[in-house]
């Protein structure tokens, strides 16, 4: 039976509701609440009809050949069941979406690397009452001013201020 097929792909309606945001709350709990319904629905059906008992309606049907007709035409009736075809395009999504997000973990992990150095070296300087000009300028060299190139004050380019 197809439906059984398709109620056997369990929901982690917990980790669903963990990601779903305050102003959505009511809109997420009525879907679960339609979803719980259908699965009991299904649930409740039993997995195979019930057999037809040709022989009791050869008996009660007056017209002859009648029924021989009907059980013909039901055992030649095929329902087709619907193809699936998002998995495939949904899972190429899903991998791209898990190498970009690994991706970006890991450009994080350098970025984080990176800012912990600089945190370090923030920690290890000398604290700023003490510092001079020099050990400013050695510490942050993008505040040295290049007296020798722009003589005068502000010895940068206005375009850099």
């Amino acid at each position: 039976m197809a439906g059984r097929r398709a109620a056997l792909k369990a929901i982690d309606w917990l980790a669903f509701a963990e990601r779903v945001p305050p102003n959505q709350r009511g809109m997420f709990n009525a879907l679960k609440t339609r979803t719980d319904a259908i699965s009991a629905k299904l649930a409740s059906l039993p997995e195979t009809p019930a057999a037809i008992d040709w022989s009791y309606y050869r008996s009660a049907v007056a017209k002859p050949g009648m029924v021989d007709e009907f059980e013909k035409k039901f055992k030649a009736l095929q329902i087709p069941e619907p193809v699936d075809t998002q998995t495939a395009s949904i899972s190429a999504q899903e991998a791209e979406a898990n190498k970009n997000a690994a991706s970006y973990i890991e450009a994080s992990k350098a970025r984080i690397t990176m800012y912990e150095q600089e945190l370090e070296n923030f920690k290890n300087m000398i604290p700023f009452d003490q510092m001079t000009v020099e050990d400013l300028n050695n510490t942050f060299p993008e505040t040295k001013l290049d007296k020798a190139k722009y003589p005068y004050w502000p010895h940068k380019p206005i375009a850099e201020l």
